[in-house]
């Protein structure tokens, strides 16, 4: 599997703490095992955002992702739920 970020995701990156990076690592690694972990949650999303998945990073941050191709996905977004503003 091929991980791409997008300029925005990295943007939103490298503005979180410390701490949430670390862990948003971890479950990056889990992600790339098994994209349907259980601990991961991810879910399809609805309305504007029909076309994205997410996967919960911890009780308040996420990544908003797409299947682009066969074992290509794009991280779009990471941060709380004010990103699906």
């Amino acid at each position: 599997m091929r991980i791409y970020y997008s300029s925005k995701f990295e943007r939103e990156y490298k503005g979180l703490p410390k701490e949430i990076k670390k862990i948003a690592e971890e479950k990056e690694g889990i992600f790339r095992k098994k994209p349907f972990d259980p601990g991961l949650d991810t879910h399809k999303l609805h309305g504007r955002f029909k076309e994205y998945w997410a996967f919960s990073i911890d009780n308040k941050y996420r990544i908003i992702f797409e299947f682009a191709e066969k074992d290509v996905i794009w991280f779009h977004s990471i941060g709380d739920h004010s990103i699906y503003q």
